[in-house]
């Protein structure tokens, strides 16, 4: 069965990120038609400079929007930095937003997030939408994902709350869904995609 390609991106740097680790989860949790692909290059990028945006860009931002333009979906889980999201994480968005393709302008994106604090992230999400929504991304609306008091609910890669593990599965099968309405309207190569989501949830 030909499945849909998702992209995944973590807004945290850190080798123990419980962003990255909820990635992981959702790579075990997926529904049938998904394959989830994490991307580790982020803290690799140079910041933003117009003056690198050129026909020839830095490699790893090269490898990033090769990866994004490839990618039917994107999810990512990016966690809370001074009420907002991350640097690194905004430094990818501002690379591949501003490509020639706009990689980004109608592409089929899932936020969620991951905190140790009360919040999970909550502030952090609001921000990212509103990134997203300027550069043309077609954000899923709900449910939202935010995983507070995450190290008691994130453990070896796996989420151990039955909620927030079922709000995953949801959020992942609104992201198969959006994807696949997107997808209707893309060249004929892409249409085996959908065929085979429908089919699978039928």
């Amino acid at each position: 069965m030909n499945e849909l390609n998702v992209l995944a991106l973590s807004g945290s740097l850190r080798a123990g990120s419980y962003n990255t680790a909820l990635l992981c989860a959702a790579r075990k949790l997926n529904p049938d038609g998904l394959a989830i692909d994490i991307h580790q290059g982020l803290g690799r990028l140079p910041l933003y400079d117009q003056d690198l945006d050129t026909a020839t860009p830095p490699a790893p931002v090269m490898a990033l929007r090769a990866r994004v333009s490839a990618a039917d979906a994107l999810l990512i889980a990016t966690p809370e930095h001074n009420a907002s999201v991350p640097a690194a994480l905004k430094n990818a968005i501002d690379w591949i937003s501003t490509a020639p393709d706009r990689l980004l302008h109608g592409k089929p994106v899932a936020i969620m997030g991951a905190s140790p604090g009360p919040f999970g992230s909550v502030r952090a999400q609001l921000a990212l939408r509103q990134i997203l929504a300027a550069v043309g991304a077609e954000t899923v609306v709900k449910p939202e994902v935010v995983v507070f008091g995450c190290d008691a609910r994130l453990i070896g890669g796996a989420v151990t709350d039955p909620h927030s593990a079922e709000l995953l599965r949801g959020l992942l099968d609104a992201l198969a869904r959006k994807a696949g309405r997107t997808l209707v309207n893309c060249p004929e190569q892409h249409r085996h995609h959908v065929v085979s989501l429908r089919e699978e949830r039928s």
